[in-house]
């Protein structure tokens, strides 16, 4: 324990301005989106524009990608989030059908073996199959949440538990803390929609 106490108040000294700025408007960003508040895109956008360069700077190719696929998909959400319905209130809180869910898994599990034959080809690349799985995992925990299912928090706990150590073994300890984090966040953040979701069907 005292090791690595030890081994992040280093990492935290070695860490740049630039994952600080990351790591602070990423906790925003879950915070805001928690609260299905629309500031949770703005901050979300500083956060993987920042990530775009820390991933490409430390070898995590597939990160970096989801990143970049992440400033997109924000801008989508932003707008989505605004201008979904055809009222002037954000969307609200839906659930996935059986038969979404089930192309969901198809989806899932044929990005993670695009994705992987991808890095196969990328030289240098850290933890690609794990990279692979976790960047699967968050670019449909992204359009889940753009489209603001329930669903969305499950896949964000799912890959925030594999990106804490993925992100500590690659030296991004101060990262895979915001990662620690970030589950917390998204497990408040499951129980904190899914009432919003079951308050509207009353």
């Amino acid at each position: 324990m005292l090791s690595f106490l030890n081994d992040f108040y280093q990492n935290l000294l070695q860490t740049t301005l630039l994952e600080f700025v990351a790591v602070i408007f990423g906790l925003l960003s879950v915070w805001y989106v928690r609260k299905q508040n629309i500031l949770g895109y703005p901050t979300g956008l500083v956060n993987v524009g920042c990530y775009v360069y820390i991933c490409f700077a430390n070898g995590l190719y597939a990160n970096m990608f989801i990143n970049a696929v992440y400033f997109l998909m924000s801008i989508y959400g932003w707008w989505n989030w605004t201008h979904g319905n055809t009222g002037d209130e954000q969307i609200k809180v839906t659930k996935l059908t059986t038969k979404e869910q089930l192309w969901l898994i198809l989806l899932g599990i044929l990005m993670l073996m695009a994705v992987r034959l991808v890095l196969y080809f990328v030289p240098e690349g850290n933890a690609p199959f794990w990279d692979s799985l976790t960047t699967a995992i968050f670019l449909i925990a992204m359009w889940l949440q753009a489209r603001k299912k329930l669903e969305s928090w499950i896949f964000w706990i799912l890959g925030d538990v594999i990106a804490v150590p993925l992100f500590g073994l690659t030296g991004l300890l101060f990262t895979s803390f915001q990662y620690f984090i970030f589950l917390a966040l998204a497990t408040s953040g499951y129980f904190s929609w899914r009432k919003s979701y079951y308050k509207s069907q009353i």
